[in-house]
This record gives C-alpha cells, sequence and structure tokens, in this order.
C-alpha cells in the first residue's frame, strides 16, 4: 500500500532542484562551490537512510529500520511502499537496492530467516509510484546484528552481485560451501549462472568480512569496498573466484593463496560503505571517516579526500540520470552525531 509520509513543519524536509540555491533553508550548510564542485542539499529529514537507486529518473531512497522505500518528489519525500516482515537489528533491515532498467526494483533486506533479496515492479507515474508484490530471489543468506554486508548491484555482463557479510562467524568466509563472506553472482532470476567461477554456487568471490560497496570501470573491471576489522579496510579488484584472505589476512598479507587490496586505510579513516565509478574515479563514501574519497581507476594505490568532516557519516554515492553525484548520509542510525536536518541527500556538480 501506499501512502503520502507527512512533512514536518519549517522545511524539515525541502527538496532543492534549482543549481545555485542556497541548502541552508533546509537546515544544512550552505551550498558551497571550489575546485571540488558545487555541493547542494536536495532533500533532508530521512532516517537510517541506506541506499539510493533511480526508476528512471525518479530517485528512491531505502530506511534500514523503518522498511520504507521513498520516492524523492518536488515535496520531498513520500512512502512507495513498505517491505513486509524486515526485522532490523544493529546493521541489518532494509539495506541495497538495484534497478534493473525494466522498472523493476530489486531489495536487499533481513528477514526472519535471514538477509533475501526481493524484486518488485514499480507501478505508476513519478510523485505516485507505488511497489507491486514480492519475487523471492534469493533468501536465507547469512545474517547478524553486525557484518551483514546488504549491497547489490547490477554488473555490465546484467547479473546481479550481492555482498554478504561473514554474520560474526569470521572462518565461514573461507568456505566455499557456507555463503558468509562472499560476494555473490545470480542471474537477474536469481539462478546461478553457467560460467561461474565454481560449478554450481552462485559464490563469485569469497575470504571477506564484510563488503560494503560494488563498482564497475568502463573496462569492466570490478571493485569492491570492505569493513576490515581493528587493523585496514579495503579496497579490492575483484576476480571471479579469487579468495580475499579473510580472517587469515585482514588487508596486504602478501600471501599467494590470496588477493591483496590495491588500497587499504585504518578504520578510523574510512569505514567504505557505497562506491560508485564516474568520470574515471572511484567514490567512496565513508562513515567513521566521514569523507567522501576518490580513487582514480588508473591509480587505484592513490586517493584523495573531498568533503572531509563537512557532513557526518557518508553511506552511498551514485551517479543521478543527469549525470551529477548524489551522495547520503548517515547520521541517525544510532552512530552518528545528527545536525539539524540530517539525515540528508546532497547533490555534487561541476566534477
Amino acid at each position: 500500500m501506499t501512502s503520502m509520509r507527512s512533512l514536518p513543519a519549517l522545511g524539515a524536509v525541502t527538496l532543492v532542484l534549482l543549481t545555485g540555491c542556497s541548502a541552508g533553508s533546509s537546515g544544512g550548510p550552505a551550498e558551497r562551490t571550489d575546485a571540488r564542485g558545487t555541493t547542494e542539499t536536495v532533500v533532508t529529514g530521512l532516517d537510517a537512510p541506506w541506499s539510493i537507486a533511480f526508476v528512471g529518473d525518479t530517485p528512491l531512497v531505502s530506511t534500514r529500520d523503518d522498511g520504507e522505500i521513498l520516492e524523492v518528489t518536488g515535496d520531498g519525500t513520500r512512502v512507495a511502499g513498505t517491505i513486509d516482515d524486515v526485522e532490523p537489528s544493529g546493521e541489518t533491515g532494509l539495506m541495497g537496492l538495484a534497478t534493473d532498467g525494466r522498472d523493476r526494483l530489486y531489495v536487499h533486506s533481513t528477514g526472519a530467516g535471514g538477509n533475501r533479496v526481493q524484486r518488485y515492479t514499480v507501478e505508476g507515474r513519478p510523485g505516485g509510484l507505488s511497489l507491486g508484490d514480492a519475487a523471492t530471489i534469493v533468501d536465507g543468506l547469512p545474517s547478524a546484528t553486525f557484518h551483514s554486508g546488504g549491497r547489490i548491484a547490477f554488473g555490465p555482463d546484467g547479473m546481479l552481485y550481492v555482498t554478504v557479510g561473514d554474520a560474526g562467524v569470521s572462518d565461514a568466509a573461507q568456505d566455499r560451501g557456507d555463503l558468509a563472506g562472499s560476494i555473490l553472482r545470480l542471474t537477474p532470476d536469481g539462478d546461478v549462472p553457467a560460467d561461474n567461477p565454481f560449478d554450481g554456487s552462485p559464490v563469485y568471490s569469497y575470504g571477506h568480512r564484510n563488503p560494503q560497496g560494488l563498482a564497475w570501470a568502463s573496462d569492466g573491471t570490478m571493485f569492491a569496498s570492505e569493513f576490515g576489522e581493528d587493523t585496514w579496510d579495503e579496497l579490492n579488484v575483484i576476480e571471479p573466484g579469487g579468495n580475499y584472505g579473510w580472517p587469515i589476512v585482514e588487508g596486504k598479507g602478501g600471501d599467494d593463496r590470496f588477493v591483496d587490496p590495491v588500497q587499504q586505510w585504518q578504520p578510523d579513516e574510512a569505514s567504505p560503505s557505497g562506491i560508485e565509478i564516474h568520470d574515471g574515479t572511484i567514490h567512496i563514501a565513508n562513515l567513521r571517516g566521514e569523507v567522501l574519497r576518490t580513487v582514480p581507476v588508473a591509480d587505484p594505490s592513490s586517493s584523495t579526500e573531498l568533503l572531509a568532516g563537512e557532513h557526518g557519516r557518508l553511506r552511498d554515492v551514485v551517479t543521478a540520470p543527469g549525470g551529477e553525484l548524489w551522495i547520503l548520509t548517515n547520521n541517525t542510525d544510532g552512530r552518528g552525531e545528527p545536525t539539524a536536518g540530517d539525515d540528508r541527500i546532497l547533490r555534487l556538480t561541476g566534477r
């Protein structure tokens, strides 16, 4: 069922559509323009948002703790649908979103039987979108209060990729018979592709602790961000069948049995979540580090920090249909320090 979300008074949820408008009017930091581009507030007043996806030109946002899919409209946000039986706990709940170019929304969430990916048709017109019935693509995925994965994305091969955390059982990440600590590759209907690296298995890579972001370069190179434990967070190039070492190795181990990350950071500087490749640059939304980190695809061992400390924790980054980057903050999930108007979507233009 579709319902309108009531908008708080005094513009606590405000949509900014005109370039050059001040974001300060929506309770956020003022627009700023420098060599990095222009940062604007798109919408405010979000509660524990997790992921952004576009159906056509229309943005949808998942909210982790209440199971709602929000449509961003010219008036703020409205509830396009509520995912049934979501059971949030700690890092779990309603998480990743992805679209397949056919007005179908894929949703990664936590239910009573673990994590699952479901598919919904998106019905109606912009400003009045709703979700059809759910079709389960995969279920029974490992889930826990921590290390629960949650990202989904379609690759350039048209296949659906799903990140699965180790769910607190570290050794499971080295067991290919256990889906914990892996990145899965499935057809859009949930079948195992015949060309997966392990016959009959959805596992595409393993030995992960908590992979959180997925993106592909123009040449098809696949990148993934990953939360480490106490020593190193990682940016990895994902190889079919690759073993990324957890829990035997965290960060660069120099062990030929495992694939080393192309870059690593201490967790208090990073906690890398969603990633996006835009104009040859990997953009990484960081939680604890509170930065948008940029990494050149041509030189993935180097990086630059943008927006450092300006907007708090950053959860997701995507390219909007108009070509600008949209960035999702994550300060209302119980770990951040919300300011007036949090959480929000930011728009970064001119890069």
